[in-house]
C-alpha cells in the first residue's frame, strides 16, 4: 500500500506527484530542485547554494517521514553542467556519511525554473 509524505518545509508539488511515497520499507521523493519553501522562488548563488537547498528540502521530507538523510540508500543528482560535479560533491558531503549511499549523478540539458540542480532520493526505514 502507498502513503503519501508531505511537509510544508518543503516546496509543494506543482502537478499531479507526491513529494514523497512510501511503499513498504521505502522512501522514494521527488526530485527536489532548489526552491526554497517559505518563499517559493529559486535560491540565489550558484550549484553550492542550489544544491544545500535541495538538499534541506529532501531533508525536509524526509523527517516528515520520520527519517534522516542517515536513512537515503541511493540517491540521483541531475545537472545542468557536469563542471558543477566538485562544487556539488562538497556540498552533498556535508549531508551524508559513511556508509555513503549509491549514487548517480548525470548532466541533463535543462532543469525546471532553469535550476543547477535537482536530487531525488530513496530511504529505507529500519526496523
Amino acid at each position: 500500500m502507498k502513503k503519501t509524505i508531505s511537509t510544508a518545509k518543503a516546496p509543494a508539488a506543482i502537478g499531479p506527484y507526491s513529494q514523497a511515497i512510501q511503499v513498504g520499507n521505502l522512501v522514494y521523493t521527488s526530485g527536489q530542485i532548489p526552491i526554497d519553501p517559505a518563499t517559493g522562488n529559486l535560491v540565489e548563488g550558484g550549484i553550492k547554494e542550489q544544491a544545500r537547498q535541495a538538499l534541506k528540502n529532501i531533508q525536509a521530507i524526509l523527517q516528515e517521514a520520520g527519517l534522516s538523510m542517515a536513512n537515503v540508500i541511493k540517491t540521483t543528482v541531475f545537472m545542468a553542467d557536469m563542471n558543477d560535479f566538485a562544487d556539488m560533491n562538497a556540498v552533498y558531503g556535508e549531508f551524508f556519511s559513511e556508509p555513503y549511499p549509491a549514487r548517480s549523478a548525470v548532466a541533463v540539458k535543462t532543469l525546471p525554473k532553469g535550476a543547477l540542480t535537482e536530487i531525488e532520493v530513496i530511504a529505507e526505514l529500519k526496523n
